[in-house]
Order: C-alpha cells, then structure tokens, then sequence
C-alpha cells in the first residue's frame, strides 16, 4: 500500500519533538533597561514562558494578574511587566514604538528566554505585533485578546458613537465620520453617558467590574505618563503630536506574519469593536469568539482560560 506524500508529511511534523525551554523561577523583580528606566516585573506559573503586554496605553498587568490572568499560569509561565510610564514602571523621556518593542526584547535577554509567547491585551496589540515583526524568531506565537491594532481609527470610533446614543435611548447613524466630528461626537456622548453613570459600558456591562479594576489598581502608587503621552495630543488638536507610529493601521501587516496567532474577541466589546479583528489577515490564525465585552480575561474566565491554554497545548 502506497501511503500519500501529504500523508508522509504531517506524520514526521507529528512526531517532531517539541520546541524546549527554559523554566524560569517565580520572582517579583524589576529590571533596568539600557537607557536606565526600571521596569517592574513579575514572573509567575508552570510551562511556556509568555510576556504579557498590557493595554492602556499606560495600564498595568496587575488587574489582569488578580481577576484572570493567573489562571494562565496552570499552562503558562507568565512574565507580567508594567510598560515604561505606566504602573510602578519609572517614567521615561522616550515612549516611541521601537523603544517599546526593545523593552519586551530586553525583558526577554535579560530572562535569558531563547523564544516567548506574546499575550497582548487591548492597545498592547500595537507593541505586541510590532515586536513579532521585528523579532520573528524569538516568538512562539501571538495571542491578542481584546486587542486593536489599529488605535484610535474612525470605524471604532464611530461604533462607539452609535452605541453610546444607543444607550441614552438616542439611535442614530452618525453621518460625519471625519476625524475632529469624530472626536467631538464622542466627547460629547463621553459627557452624557458620565452624567447617567453609564461611561463604564463600553468596557463591560458590569459595573461591579470596574470596581473591582479600580480597587486594586488603587492599592499601589502608579504612573500613567506613557498614556498620557499619547492620548493627549489625539484629544487637543493643540498639543504636539509626538509618537504619530501609534495611530497607524497595523492591520495590513498582519498578512506577513506567518507565526501562529490565537485571536479572542468579545461579542460585545464595543472598546475596540466587534469587528475589527475581521480586519486581521495572519496566516495561521484561529479566532474565539467569547460571549462578553472588553475584558473577558475576567467576565468569562473558565472560557478565556482554555482557549488559550488549548492553543498552547497545540
């Protein structure tokens, strides 16, 4: 019996051995990077290491640590780290792209860490991808949770708009879909919805959670320089627009990035938008849709959990 060459093919790739690692020891630590910002870091869990890259801009890995990121740590070994400007990370006089991405490339050195996984969330999406681009051989694969690549684009903003209306009892097409009429909208039904308690639901439909978000976030000193930075001058067209990298449409990239990439979107994140991961092109992609909003790491966690450790384990 002649066995087909396809066939001859996925049976070697079957019996190839697994790519080893390195198994790194739990640590609150920090780092310092070649231009002198300490970076806070935390390493935690069993099996492949994998560098959180937090949202924000200028979040922090320690709500996603609490309320759902350590469940990961059952099939991961999680290096969370507060980005340059953001959490109990120093302020920095450099927030562009590429020095971002030489931090997660530092961190990795300095673990003495041959490949990682990368998990981003939200806003992270940016450095994350970028950092693959640059450093292709030095990542496992891509998990982007929640995440955009593409900050601050019209037709998220736009679907912001509408749902906010949608939430006031005010249904509406928004026909002006330039940038400042964007911005402007939205500022405007930014106010309405803070005015009726209801800002929090965009990220969730809970406000329990966003309690609890805040509660932990305010039990440590934090920075938010980094954001700041960058959302400032998107607001007040007066300001200098000093990192114009992270308003670019990082999606058309995707389609040259061949390493495997799980992507989980919320049915209901209205964050980042329903359908914006549509617009990611990678090769070897798998989507997971998760009943849910902007942090499903916390609202549907069992679910959040084995799509990612299901993933690994493949």
């Amino acid at each position: 019996m002649r066995i087909p060459f396809a066939m001859i093919l996925l049976l070697i790739a079957a019996c190839q051995p697994k790519a080893s690692y390195v198994q790194l020891s739990n640590a609150d630590t920090t780092i310092l990077t070649s231009d002198s910002i300490q970076l806070a870091v935390k390493v935690a869990g069993q099996g492949y290491p994998c560098i959180f890259v937090h949202g924000g801009p200028g979040g922090g890995f320690l709500s996603f640590e609490k309320i759902g990121g350590q469940s990961l740590e059952q099939c991961l070994t999680m290096v969370y780290y507060d980005q340059r400007g953001s959490g109990s990370s120093h302020n920095a006089a450099d927030y562009s792209l590429n020095r971002m991405v030489e931090d997660i490339e530092e961190l990795r050195v300095r673990l003495k860490l041959d490949k990682v996984y990368l998990l981003s969330h939200s806003f992270g999406g940016i450095i994350a991808v970028n950092y693959a681009r640059k450093y292709p051989d030095h990542v496992y694969g891509l998990i982007l949770a929640n995440s955009t690549l593409h900050f601050f684009n019209t037709t998220s903003i736009k679907e912001q708009v509408e749902y906010g209306y949608h939430l006031l009892n005010k249904d509406t097409i928004v026909q002006r879909t330039d940038k400042d009429s964007l911005l402007q909208a939205m500022t405007a039904v930014r106010k309405e919805m803070s005015q009726k308690r209801i800002g929090y639901k965009f990220l969730t439909d809970d406000i329990q959670t966003i309690i609890k978000l805040d509660s932990l976030d305010d039990k440590y000193p934090r920075t938010n320089d980094f954001g700041m930075a960058i959302v400032v001058p998107l607001l007040d067209t007066t300001k200098p627009v000093v990192y114009p990298e992270y308003a670019q449409d990082f999606t058309g990239m995707t389609s040259k990035l061949s390493l495997p990439v799980l992507v989980i979107t919320g049915t209901r994140d209205h964050a980042i938008g329903i359908n914006h991961y549509r617009l990611f092109k990678f090769p070897d992609q798998r989507v997971v849709k998760i009943d849910g909003g902007h942090l499903l790491y916390y609202e549907n966690n069992a679910t959040f959990t084995k799509a990612v450790c299901e993933f690994i384990r493949k």
